[in-house]
């Protein structure tokens, strides 16, 4: 990995998420129906969008892995679905958060809730198989698969708010086809929100690969070792 790359990734994410933290916490205006807590809908709303990428990019691994063979994209597709855990996790986390003092409740079988969920299950599973499985190529393969197939969930996600009856505010898009931002300051720290997680997103990635192949060296010269001990042996 460009340690410099990594370094300068590293930086800009820091000052992303400071901006967007003074956004959020200072600049930006209180929400007049849900108050304050409505200010956890930034990070929600950002942890959701690269949780998605994440998984999308397992996908598109899985089908470059399954096609071409090559071992980076293994690599990738497994740190995608490793961030999009931790991602996946905050979203349910904000989530239910948000809803206690809205809602009443910390969790309802809300539709978008409920298939969030079975979103998280289904990458759980995923990186339950790749820590049972090892190395294999054969465990790659079929993780291939099971990233692919449960990436399907993610659109599914995304316009249950249309396809189900459902109390999960649509703000984004508007079930009348507007947004529920009316005021530029919330657009534009949502939009530097997103782009704060999208890079810390890249930044684990980065860091995450690094992890991997220096770990890969590891056990090559283990392997070197052992097999050195053993010619020793049989002198």
């Amino acid at each position: 990995m460009n340690h410099k790359a990594a370094t300068l990734t590293g930086l800009l994410t820091l000052a992303l998420m400071l901006l967007a933290l003074f956004m959020v916490f200072d600049w930006v205006p209180t929400e007049a129906e849900q108050g304050i807590v409505q200010r956890i809908f930034y990070f929600h709303v950002a942890c959701a969008w690269v949780s998605f990428a994440a998984f999308g990019l397992v996908a598109l691994c899985g089908i470059f892995y399954l096609w071409l063979g090559h071992e980076i994209f293994d690599e990738l597709g497994y740190t995608a679905a490793e961030a999009g855990m931790v991602f996946c996790t905050l979203v349910l986390i904000t989530g239910s958060i948000w809803a206690k003092p809205i809602w009443g409740t910390w969790w309802t079988w809300d539709s978008r809730l409920t298939t969030t969920l079975i979103l998280w299950l289904l990458y759980g599973g995923y990186l339950m198989l790749r820590a049972m499985g090892g190395d294999s190529p054969q465990t790659a393969r079929f993780a291939a698969v099971v990233g692919i197939v449960a990436a399907a969930d993610v659109p599914v996600i995304i316009v249950s708010v249309r396809l189900w009856r459902t109390i999960h505010p649509a703000v984004l898009v508007t079930r009348q086809g507007g947004h529920g931002l009316e005021d530029p300051r919330m657009v534009a720290t949502l939009l530097v929100s997103l782009a704060a997680f999208t890079a810390l997103m890249v930044w684990l990635l980065m860091l995450r690969i690094a992890l991997l192949r220096a770990g890969a060296r590891l056990r090559g010269l283990a392997r070197e070792v052992g097999l050195a001990r053993a010619a020793v042996q049989d002198l």
